[in-house]
């Protein structure tokens, strides 16, 4: 995609955060402020690539947050100028609070702050140990939800588009209840033919070394470790259809339109070897980064009830894991050895 579209598209998305500003504020300072975000959004393309511009990008969004709610709240105040910055005393020189502007401003600020957590940027929480030690129980995540757009054309027209390939971590929805969110592994594209041989994943008759994987069992579980077998106690009725339409010589063979996905503790992680494909329209996203860890139990993530709040209130220090702040979940393709014999 051009860098030119791609700033663009910035842009555009900051035009439209603008409108979360008291009115004249936006009407004084808004040209202004979308001019030094295009000349920075330029600058960063031209000298230091685009990884620098989503961050810019993401940066300029949480100052647009704060600074919104700092405008807003003092858009009804009737004290005189005073020293929080030159950009706020001139536009609030005889300027009367008016309550319905503020209201009007304020639904603006909300309408624009439910698009961008709903279209940009989506919080999750890993509720299971599915992926340790790639991803841990208790961490926060903000999952990009513009990494992969809709692969038809007009998602390719409106959105910056990277098909999702082998080894990337995604957060999808739920094959069988698409009201919640997983987080797993690609492993298998369409075309692909995956099976294992003792834990270990063959793909196209290639064995994979698969670093960050984690093996816990000591015990064997045919249908788990030598996948596929015969259908499985917890498989679901996706994962039986799979085992009954899709295996060709022992192998899982992947369908147009679909992926295959694991988790990187294998031994603890429901994945298609059990509830099957997941359909490339149901990937929501690529986790972007953890920025909160806190040690809780899975019953507590999965609900906040009042004893997390609690847990959360008296341990906040002491349970957070710092060492995981601001992590960012790398993505990484297995390496391919020869076959079994």
């Amino acid at each position: 995609m051009p860098a030119s579209f791609l700033i663009r598209w910035f842009c555009q998305i900051y035009a439209l955060l603008l409108y979360s500003y008291p009115r004249q504020f936006r009407l004084q300072f808004g040209g202004e402020m979308q001019q030094i975000f295009r000349d920075r959004c330029s600058y960063l393309v031209r000298t230091q690539g685009r990884r620098r511009l989503l961050s810019f990008a993401l940066r300029s969004g949480l100052d647009w947050l704060a600074t919104t709610v700092r405008e807003g709240s003092d858009a009804i105040s009737t004290a005189a100028p005073n020293t929080l910055g030159h950009l706020r005393s001139v536009w609030k020189i005889g300027r009367k609070p008016s309550p319905r502007g503020f209201v009007a401003e304020w639904a603006m600020t909300i309408l624009v702050y439910l698009f961008a957590t709903t279209t940009l940027v989506q919080a999750y929480v890993v509720p299971t140990g599915s992926m340790e030690n790639t991803l841990r129980i208790g961490d926060h995540m903000l999952v990009d939800r513009l990494a992969y757009a809709d692969p038809g054309a007009e998602g390719r027209r409106l959105l910056p588009y990277r098909d999702v390939e082998r080894g990337d971590i995604i957060a999808l929805l739920y094959p069988e209840d698409v009201r919640q969110t997983y987080v797993k592994r690609v492993i298998g594209l369409p075309g692909d033919r995956i099976r294992l041989v003792n834990k270990q994943v063959v793909r196209n008759g290639r064995f994979l070394v698969e670093p960050y994987t984690q093996h816990i069992a000591s015990w064997r579980d045919p249908y788990r470790d030598d996948f596929p077998a015969a259908p499985d106690l917890y498989t679901t009725p996706r994962g039986r259809d799979m085992l009954l339409h899709h295996v060709r010589n022992g192998e899982v063979v992947v369908p147009p339109g679909s992926l295959f996905v694991m988790g990187d503790n294998r031994e603890n992680s429901a994945d298609s070897r059990y509830w099957g494909f997941v359909p490339r329209e149901y990937v929501v996203g690529k986790p972007l980064v953890v920025y909160w860890s806190f040690d809780a139990p899975t019953d507590e993530l999965e609900d906040w009830s009042a004893k997390h709040v609690l847990d959360v209130t008296l341990h906040i220090f002491t349970k957070t894991r710092w060492e995981r702040m601001l992590l960012v979940p790398r993505s990484q393709a297995a390496e391919e050895t020869g076959g079994p014999q």
